[in-house]
């Protein structure tokens, strides 16, 4: 088994002296053993780490949230493979860095030495400078790890994605973290060991569940508390975590695929009928900064496309909520907000109307441009009526029941059509009722005409 070297040209992520670094950095796992979380990935006998360890890698995308190791890994992957490592982010370089980089790989290539090129934020590259990477993966001249937290099947070209392999990491779980957490507390040469610092378990647990799965976050958390702690003699207690914790946030991407998920989550516990679960999923959003306004849009949707005419009172509340969130703003407002979602979650569901709308839409595109009939045109004047505009139009009003079961309202092309099926619920039920009855004596009076 290969044993972990050091790195050269990291490009200044070892350069500086520890004393200088963060702690999170200091504490930066140097062997696959240190690694906390990702056990699926970096188990004993995984398939990524037997390649890791016998150097045998292949160019890869890591895809996970921030803080759960993916340029550890790639720090690990040059160490294990005894191999350059070099490091650009997408977000601060453009194509010539990139192109620069390539050149020195190549230089090393050809001089007999890998390099592994790591690339932050890969998803932040276009098309043109993804490609940029493409024949020096295919010819070797470098192991290409590119990171991202965006779904790389959105985000990334199908020819890079065609010759690297994608690794998903998961957010790491708090009690993992507190172990990273306990390691930097006992650690003398890199961590916080000799300053003695005290914690308490369940106050570590507290920092570890405030870090939200990023192992970077809560050493951070963790440092911060150490430095206000030296005023306490070196304990951290609960005064100190209040100022540290304050007004922190959860992970949330207003752009990303996080938010994506989220409102997908939102919607689906509203069509499920838990208002539990959809309450939850709106504070999160709530939490994260989502857009008041949007998530009031996308409740309205909910109303007329989940719920429909099993309570149609569900779109006039989700019009009032929206407008109670206009006249009160943050934070009042968002109380209607939660309201509406706990009784559209709670009310009778529909989709009959969402369907029928879809069905006869497409009877349309299908159909193209049918003629009125002319018993349903307007006639308002001589000549129209002359030319049988109106002509056999029977006013329902005037029917037995007060529907002309005998008319048609369709295109004489097309023939009758039955988009609206209601479901047994809410509402609903009663409509069915009727249009059922409707529909049988309208189809026994057109076979008597």
């Amino acid at each position: 088994m290969n044993r972990p070297s050091s790195v050269d040209g990291q490009d200044g992520l070892f350069e500086a002296p520890e004393s200088l670094q963060p702690l999170a950095e200091r504490m930066r796992p140097r062997t696959l053993d240190d690694v906390v979380g990702q056990r699926r990935l970096v188990a004993e006998g995984s398939a990524l780490r037997r390649a890791i360890e016998s150097g045998r890698v292949h160019s890869m995308i890591l895809w996970g949230p921030p803080g759960c190791g993916k340029t550890t890994l790639a720090l690990l992957l040059a160490r294990y493979a005894r191999a350059g490592f070099r490091a650009i982010s997408a977000v601060l370089s453009g194509l010539p860095d990139v192109r620069k980089v390539l050149a020195e790989a190549q230089a090393r290539f050809e001089a007999g030495e890998r390099t592994v090129l790591f690339v932050d934020e890969v998803h932040r590259f276009n098309k043109a400078q993804q490609d940029a990477f493409l024949p020096h993966i295919e010819r070797g001249s470098i192991l290409f790890v590119g990171a991202t937290t965006e779904n790389p099947s959105f985000e990334l070209n199908s020819a890079l994605l065609s010759r690297c392999r994608v690794h998903v990491l998961e957010p790491v779980s708090a009690d993992d973290i507190v172990q990273a957490l306990q390691r930097a507390l006992g650690d003398a040469e890199r961590g916080l060991g000799e300053r003695g610092i005290e914690v308490e378990a369940d106050l570590l647990a507290l920092i570890a569940q405030a870090a939200d799965g990023d192992v970077r976050r809560g050493l951070t958390l963790l440092e911060i508390a150490a430095e206000l702690a030296q005023d306490e003699d070196g304990v951290i207690t609960e005064a100190t975590l209040a100022q540290v914790l304050a007004d922190r946030t959860r992970r949330f991407d207003k752009q990303g695929e996080q938010f994506y998920d989220q409102i997908s989550a939102l919607h689906k516990s509203v069509r499920s009928s838990n208002p539990d679960a959809a309450l939850y999923w709106l504070c999160r959003m709530l939490d994260g900064g989502c857009d008041r306004i949007y998530l009031a849009r996308r409740l309205t949707r909910m109303a007329v496309e989940d719920i429909g005419l099993a309570d149609p009172r569900a779109l006039a509340m989700a019009t009032e909520a929206w407008d109670a969130y206009d006249r009160l703003g943050s934070p009042e407002g968002e109380l209607a907000l939660a309201q509406l979602v706990i009784y559209l979650a709670s009310t009778a569901k529909s989709n009959a109307a969402y369907v029928a709308y879809k069905a006869a839409m497409s009877d349309v595109r299908e159909h193209g441009s049918q003629e009125v009939p002319m018993h349903l045109r307007n006639a308002p004047t001589k000549l129209m009526k002359s030319l049988g505009y109106g002509s056999g139009y029977q006013y329902d009003h005037d029917a037995e029941a007060g529907v002309a079961l005998s008319q048609t309202a369709f295109p004489d092309a097309m023939g009758e059509r039955t988009y609206y099926q209601p479901v047994e619920r809410g509402l609903e039920i009663r409509l069915k009722e009727k249009l059922d009855q409707l529909r049988a004596q309208r189809g026994q009076a057109r076979g008597k005409s």
